[in-house]
């Protein structure tokens, strides 16, 4: 092993550890496709990513750039339209785990991609938007998110509400009728987050290495609960990271 690597390198390779080997995962582009991509490379090579543009099973080379980028379809076991993917793959629940990230992130799980301040017509910052995420977090089995965590992002409620959580708390999930089993686990880059069981509020369960509890309560707009037996994730492996490094190397070498 390694002390040497960054805050980000250390959250990407334990978000590309949380992903198990055989199970579908419906990829977002940035940092959960850099995890997910980590993931198939290293310890789950039958890992089954799926993207937003209809690719169905991915195993590019490098980084995508996007869902449309070409390598995608050209690496796919299959390409399906849109439609397909979301009404026969993702809506029934035949994907296990959705991989999102997050601008905003609340209490409990609910994810702002969409406008910060203001309101939605008169916003202060107007965001990409939802995409496919609210479908994601809605159907998928689980949904994982990778995000780095500050006061800026962490905050008590969402400005706007891009994708469900748990909502305002227990029941809202179903009462909406949601398939999907919701936020399970949020990595960032100075620890694990995961779901209460019974409270669903996001709780602190595990450190990375060096990092404190007060570090990570400082970066977190709600008093943050803490699990009683914190635990502290293993730091990189020399191979994780030199294989992460090569990955991230790409982006710099796609051909134009």
């Amino acid at each position: 092993m390694t002390a040497d690597y960054s805050a980000d390198e250390m959250m990407t390779v334990a978000a590309a550890r949380q992903l198990r080997d055989g199970t579908a995962c419906f990829v977002g582009i940035g940092l959960p496709s850099t995890a997910a991509n980590l993931a198939r490379v290293t310890h789950a090579p039958n890992l089954v990513l799926i993207y937003e543009s209809g690719c169905l099973g991915a195993k590019p080379d490098r980084l995508p750039l996007s869902i449309g980028d070409g390598v995608l379809a050209d690496t796919a076991d299959a390409v399906v339209s849109v439609p397909e993917v979301f009404n026969y793959w993702l809506q029934p629940g035949r994907i296990d785990v959705g991989f999102l990230g997050a601008a905003q992130l609340d209490r409990y799980g609910n994810i702002n991609t969409t406008v910060i301040g203001g309101d939605y017509t008169d916003p202060k910052v107007r965001l990409p938007g939802a995409g496919g995420a609210p479908e994601i977090a809605a159907s998928c089995g689980e949904v994982v998110v990778i995000v780095r965590q500050s006061l800026r992002t962490f905050i008590d409620r969402v400005d706007f509400v891009t994708s469900l959580g748990y909502g305002a708390g227990p029941g809202d999930r179903a009462r909406l009728g949601l398939r999907g089993g919701g936020p399970k686990t949020v990595i960032t880059d100075l620890g694990v987050l995961e779901a209460d069981p019974v409270s669903c509020e996001l709780t602190l369960t595990r450190l990375h290495p060096g990092v404190t509890v007060d570090q990570v309560r400082a970066a977190t707009g709600w008093p943050l609960a803490v699990a009683d037996e914190l635990a502290t994730n293993e730091p990189p492996t020399a191979d994780e990271l030199a294989i992460l490094r090569a990955l991230e190397a790409t982006k710099q070498a796609v051909p134009s």
